[in-house]
């Protein structure tokens, strides 16, 4: 059901074109003449929301140019009535709690339906948060628990990071090329998440991670 009311601000964004062209269509459905900015990087994301009142911003967290996990404080400081939603690829039991602490407002898998889309979005713009049943169950788990059910919640977002760059087979030098570290701070990162995840090796960290 179309939404009639004040004129939404909202960017979509994401590296892929056919995404953000794909979640405007879905938002232009659910708000009558909202105003839907189709941005592919995280620079053009910060430019406009300097410029622009946002009601609404949908994003990945896979970019080139940066990692959102990192961009997520800075913003939710700056916007802080901004809603965030994530709409990612990435494994909901991996990243979703973590974007959220992060900042965001709720984390959408791409492989949702079109009316979960839509109930996401209404979710997030009405009530201001929006997880799905899965990680509702995580959240009483850990609560209940009074610790972490997935190991990788112990990592920081930057450990969380360079964990994930380990196991697809990045060397020390690589990740320290690739994120503009020195090569001993890369080194002790290393070090804490074989701590944190009380692991000898990288085939155990994949382990951790299938």
């Amino acid at each position: 059901m179309k939404h009639i009311e004040e004129k939404l601000n909202v960017i979509t964004a994401d590296d892929h074109s056919i995404i953000t062209k794909s979640m405007a269509l879905i938002i232009g459905e659910l708000y009558e003449g909202a105003v839907v900015h189709q941005l592919t990087t995280i620079a053009e994301v910060v430019e406009v929301l300097e410029s622009t009142a946002i009601d609404l911003l949908v994003l990945d967290i896979s970019f080139p140019d940066e990692n959102p996990l990192n961009t997520l404080p800075l913003l939710r400081k700056k916007y802080p009535g901004l809603k965030i939603l994530i709409f990612s690829g990435h494994e909901e039991e991996h990243y979703a709690l973590r974007c959220i602490n992060s900042g965001a407002n709720g984390y959408l898998s791409k492989l949702s339906t079109e009316e979960e889309i839509q109930s996401a979005i209404r979710e997030v713009m009405d009530s201001g948060k929006f997880v799905s049943k899965n990680i509702q169950d995580k959240i009483l788990k850990n609560y209940f628990s009074k610790k972490p059910i997935n190991p990788m919640d112990r990592l920081t977002n930057r450990e969380f990071e360079i964990a994930k760059l380990l196991a697809c087979g990045y060397g020390n030098t690589e990740i320290s090329n690739r994120l503009n570290l020195k090569g001993s701070t890369v080194s002790t990162y290393r070090n804490r998440v074989f701590e944190k995840l009380e692991i000898d090796s990288i085939a155990d960290l994949i382990q951790i991670l299938d």
